[in-house]
């Protein structure tokens, strides 16, 4: 895994071992930015589910003003850190070892994003919860974009329901990204 582009351009990222964090691949990571490439310039950035910080960095190095990343697993927190040590972007981040709810809620009073990118395990059951929270979260508004990686087959029926919007679906062999926003006011 590496950087694609920006500042720390071709720089080699570290990986969790293991199965429990699935890193985003090289092409699907610069599709993805290449499809957000206005928003992230001087933007905030939320890696939510973040495993190796790979996305997360790769916003930063793409000029997104600031990042926080957010994992429970502890040996996935240490890989992020030596990434960001090894990219030089530490200054640039905040790292929380903690559950998704728990750390949306810690930030609630004190962040606005401007992307979130969820990662979730695909068989977590996360999607609507954090749907559901950022329904109503003052962590985001109608500018923000919210990222929802899953596996191509994942329903989100209920984003109506709560509030937001498709704005578009870009579907990959196993998995897909949808990219929503909070409706505004109907004027």
């Amino acid at each position: 895994m590496r950087v694609i582009a920006g500042s720390c351009r071709s720089l080699r990222l570290k990986t969790v071992e293991g199965k429990d964090t699935r890193p985003t691949t090289d092409r699907i990571k610069e599709t993805l930015f290449n499809m957000i490439s206005n928003t992230i310039p001087d933007g905030v950035f939320l890696d939510l589910f973040a495993g190796s910080g790979g996305i997360g960095i790769e916003a930063l190095s793409r000029g997104a003003k600031e990042c926080v990343f957010v994992e429970k697993n502890g040996m996935a927190i240490r890989v992020i850190n030596e990434n960001l040590e090894h990219t030089g972007l530490k200054e640039l981040s905040t790292v929380y070892q903690s559950d998704a709810l728990s750390a949306l809620k810690r930030m609630e009073n004190s962040k606005k994003f401007d992307v979130i990118f969820v990662d979730p395990p695909y068989d977590g059951g996360f999607y609507d919860e954090i749907l559901f929270y950022l329904s109503k979260s003052k962590l985001i508004d109608e500018e923000s974009l919210i990222i929802m990686e899953s596996r191509k087959e994942e329903e989100f029926s209920n984003l109506e329901e709560l509030g937001f919007q498709l704005i578009k679906e870009k579907i990959y062999k196993g998995n897909k990204h949808i990219f929503i926003e909070r409706r505004g006011e109907k004027e």
